[in-house]
């Protein structure tokens, strides 16, 4: 599956959204999901776990699907198989959440064609495969993979200058 890359602003409007889903989040601390989360916390933002195979993820209040959510959530990001991705934007839209983020960092991660295909048809906002970390300031080794990527040319770039 080819994904093109997404637009800066697009991947800028997401991560300005301070109140967000994690769907897809591991209960073990030591899973990359879980340190992701504790760094857009650390950042302020107000994320909210995801799973239904668990009721509290770090002392979080887990919710089994993005529907539950109360208050609602202004974006989700999804670190889900792509297996059950197209389920879980169908969520995001009856829940009323316009933008979606499909986290990838190698392979596909949790980004589907159908469920792009979804969010498109629905204008619903959709990064499909990038990791959050890549565009955050001061974040170490995940800058610097975004500014080889600049080198390369693969770095996202913005549409409206």
């Amino acid at each position: 599956m080819q994904v093109q890359n997404t637009s800066l602003e697009v991947i800028e409007d997401f991560l300005a959204q301070r109140r967000l889903a994690m769907v897809g989040i591991s209960r073990d601390p030591k899973e990359f999901s879980a340190m992701l989360f504790k760094e857009l916390s650390r950042r302020g933002y107000d994320v909210v776990p995801v799973n239904p195979a668990t009721r509290e993820v770090m002392g979080r209040t887990c919710y089994a699907r993005v529907q539950d959510i109360e208050p609602p959530v202004d974006a989700a990001l999804l670190m889900t198989s792509p297996e059950i991705t197209e389920a879980v934007v169908r969520d995001c839209a009856e829940a009323g959440i316009r933008r979606v983020w499909m986290y990838r960092a190698a392979g596909t991660g949790a980004v589907s064609s159908e469920a792009l295909d979804f969010c498109r048809e629905r204008g619903i906002s959709v990064v499909p495969g990038e990791c959050p970390l890549m565009f955050l300031p001061q974040n170490g080794f995940h800058r610097l993979h975004g500014f080889i990527r600049k080198i390369m040319g693969s770095y996202p770039k913005h549409v409206h200058a």
